[in-house]
């Protein structure tokens, strides 16, 4: 069978055509829009349809960054809003399953092998074969899910884990606790760990040394700190990954995790940062618990369509593979 795969979140929607052959999914190449660019999901879709040059097929599997809940969807950091009963009229379409973005992104992670994976900290040894394996990553936003594996098989559950308070460990965590207090009434996690909140923490860094920012914007910041072109934005950087070592712990604690996945737009980009890092270390800060923290094993799922490929595997344990 074939079907449109779609992953939207907040600043890009990523479009491709899907095979599933045998239960075996294989992904066309995909097509990036920048959601601004268009109204409504309807419009892209419209977009993508003459880009493929071809009529798409009439089943499609759409992962969004928001809460789905209710017949209206409302995305959490782009101004799409869905009406969940009308998509298939909408979008001519036969078949559709609508997942939150990390719900697809906890199906890739359940259903890939080994290679995809790479190691952070803790032992590196397999995802256990049973248990909770907790999924977070940095993006746009923060995005959380979980799943459970035991030998009736494997249930995925959609969170909003990254509307969790955001918790200082440290005097320099208080000033950017304390600088984003005086613009919002509640400062989630989600404004600290995702793409924007390096700005914050370059803002914060330049403060506390009386320094006069030289660089504007969090995709700049970003920019030189990936690239250590900048001595601030580079301390921005690796403060960054101490805070995703706190949350991401602090998230496998909540959930009962017995290992912790890290994914989202920003997670390959960081993977040569996250070692040389303090994520281990805060990762491991839990006080009595830290023993047990340090034991969990952390990886980097490296599969470069996570969102798309588990957006076709929900579509799949929905619907089943009959064309």
């Amino acid at each position: 069978m074939r079907l449109v795969a779609v992953d939207i979140g907040g600043t890009n929607a990523r479009f491709c055509i899907a095979d599933v052959t045998d239960g075996t999914i294989t992904l066309g190449k995909p097509v990036t829009l920048t959601t601004s660019d268009y109204v409504s999901l309807e419009t892209a879709w419209e977009a993508f349809e003459a880009l493929a040059n071809e009529p798409l097929p009439r089943a499609a599997a759409i992962a969004i960054a928001g809460p789905i809940a209710g017949r209206v969807v409302r995305l959490t950091n782009n101004s799409w809003v869905f009406d969940t009963a009308a998509l298939d009229t909408q979008l001519g379409l036969d078949r559709v399953t609508l997942v939150n973005d990390f719900e697809a992104v906890a199906h890739a992670v359940a259903q890939a092998p080994a290679s995809d994976f790479a190691y952070i900290t803790g032992p590196d040894i397999p995802l256990p074969a049973s248990g909770t394996i907790s999924v977070v990553g940095p993006g746009t936003g923060l995005g959380v899910a979980h799943f459970h594996r035991s030998a009736s098989g494997t249930r995925v559950q959609a969170t909003e884990g990254g509307h969790l308070d955001f918790a200082p460990v440290d005097a320099v965590d208080d000033a950017i606790l304390a600088r984003l207090r005086a613009v919002h009434r509640r400062v989630s996690t989600e404004r600290v760990n995702s793409g924007p909140g390096i700005a914050v923490i370059y803002a914060v860094l330049c403060a506390l040394e009386a320094r006069v920012p030289t660089l504007e914007g969090d995709r700049a910041i970003w920019k030189a700190a990936l690239e250590g072109s900048d001595a601030m934005a580079s301390a921005a950087l690796a403060r960054f990954c101490m805070t995703l070592g706190s949350v991401a712990g602090d998230i496998a604690l909540a959930q009962g995790a017995s290992a912790v996945v890290l994914a989202g737009g920003l997670g390959l980009r960081l993977r040569d940062h996250l070692q040389a890092s303090a994520f281990a270390q805060r990762f491991a800060f839990k006080g009595r618990y830290e023993a047990l923290m340090a034991g969990l094993p952390v990886k980097l799922i490296i599969q470069s369509e996570p969102g798309l490929y588990g957006a076709v595997a929900a579509f799949l344990q929905q619907h089943g593979a009959a064309s």
